[in-house]
């Protein structure tokens, strides 16, 4: 009986032992945590809140297919609808997170009613310039920058394939200064190569609504409009459909990605995609660069703006049939840019002024 006990009493003790050893190994990570917060288009966008998680993953040296911190370093959270905005703020700002990131403008008011309330929690905003508090960092890019490289890009290929008098379009989601900027962008840089380019636009006024757009798609399609540029979250993935349909069938049209590289999303075929270019806009680089501050206690309230100098700002090179001279030519704009040598505005009150877009456009500045 003594000999039964005495076994009993060594197994206990090594099972703590063991659950002693099991603890320590896995001591609390020193890295800040963050919650992201998605309007109801989430991560899946495969655009701009992509890029923000992208962003995220990196900094933990994971990857979309190995999320190994999620849930305990970081997540995100989708708000299907606006009037979530506040209470799902409210709700991260009380969980304790060290960091918290919204991603774009229609997060602006939430944040502005919020962040005072807890005013030893940081925050970050991405598109805004204009929510100034003390614990919000605040990152902008100079979209009107990259866009007009893909205008230039799409003005080079319809040359190139010898289209006459060729129209292009524009598909916005909800109009704001933000998304004036990719117009007004795009059309100067249209017009850089092609000074008389038709254009058309139009505003979907919702940024997960893809079938939306792959309905303007198909009707500019069908009127004899070469390329659209979307500017419109997930609904833009409404261009890329139409595009991919359409080429699959032997017509010559083309949709132009945004934020991330949008080319795989455009396959119709082993090697060909739809989506002659995207207009990267590298989102990525401000969810990495404020955890990074948090880290090394850098963090402030400031705005940055990422531009095509500082690299947060693109395009895409992936797609062959855009061309090897054609892509030569639009980085030796790309390098005007950066020196200053040609100026993109990023108004549509100033581009207008500068009789570089047309009148009647859908773009707004405010």
């Amino acid at each position: 009986m003594k000999k039964s006990i005495a076994i009993l009493i060594m197994a206990l003790v090594a099972v703590s032992v063991f659950a002693g050893g099991a603890k320590d190994s896995s001591a609390k990570d020193s890295r800040p945590t963050i919650r992201l917060i998605t309007d109801a288009t989430g991560i899946d966008d495969k655009s701009f809140n992509a890029a923000a998680w992208r962003g995220i993953l990196a900094f933990y040296g994971d990857t979309w297919e190995n999320q190994t911190g999620r849930g305990e370093l970081y997540n995100v959270v989708t708000c299907q609808t606006q009037d979530k905005y506040v209470p799902t703020l409210k709700q991260a700002s009380d969980e304790g997170y060290d960091l918290i990131c919204v991603t774009g403008f229609t997060f602006a008011d939430a944040l502005s009613e919020v962040a005072p309330l807890y005013p030893d929690q940081k925050y970050m905003i991405v598109d805004v310039d204009w929510v100034n508090l003390p614990n919000v960092m605040q990152f902008t890019f100079a979209e009107h920058e990259g866009s007009y490289l893909v205008g230039v890009a799409a003005a080079l290929k319809a040359q190139a394939d010898g289209i006459k008098n060729p129209k292009f379009g524009f598909i916005g989601g909800v109009p704001g200064a933000v998304i004036t900027k990719f117009e007004v962008g795009y059309i100067q840089g249209l017009r850089s190569v092609i000074p008389n380019a038709q254009v058309v636009d139009y505003y979907a006024n919702d940024w997960g609504k893809p079938e939306l757009a792959k309905a303007q798609a198909k009707n500019w399609f069908d009127s004899g409009v070469y390329v659209i540029y979307s500017a419109a979250g997930g609904t833009g993935n409404g261009t890329i459909a139409q595009a991919k349909e359409y080429r699959s069938q032997g017509k010559n049209v083309w949709a132009i990605g945004v934020d991330s590289d949008q080319y795989e999303e455009g396959l119709f075929t082993t090697g060909k995609s739809a989506v002659l270019t995207s207009m990267l806009k590298r989102v990525e680089s401000s969810t990495l660069y404020a955890l990074k501050s948090v880290e090394s206690k850098s963090f402030a309230s400031k705005v940055i703006v990422l531009d095509m100098k500082a690299d947060g700002i693109g395009y895409s090179e992936r797609n062959q049939e855009l061309g090897a001279e054609n892509i030569k030519k639009i980085n030796a704009v790309k390098k005007d840019i950066i020196d200053g040598k040609v100026k993109v505005y990023a108004t549509y009150k100033d581009a207008l002024a500068a009789g570089v877009v047309p009148a009647g456009l859908g773009a707004k500045d405010n």
